[in-house]
């Protein structure tokens, strides 16, 4: 957690396709629940940082999200 205010974690890989992957796995997710985590994507790795914009900060759903993106690493 971040300042109280967004999550976010770095998801590391062994290459670029295995993250690629498992970005598209995430923007998959989002898509299903309309909940659109900030991804940034490099060589290994996928940080993930979430929030809830309409009310500038955390709520129960951006805890779900991330969970729901633990087990698609």
């Amino acid at each position: 957690m971040i300042d109280e205010h967004h999550l976010e974690k770095t998801f590391q890989f062994e290459n670029f396709q295995q993250a690629l992957d498992f970005t598209n796995a995430v923007g998959e997710l989002a898509e299903s629940v309309d909940h659109h985590p900030e991804i940034c994507l490099t060589w290994g790795k996928a940080k993930i940082t979430i929030w809830t914009h309409s009310i500038g900060g955390l709520s129960d759903a951006d805890f779900i999200f991330a969970a729901r993106c633990e087990e698609l690493a």
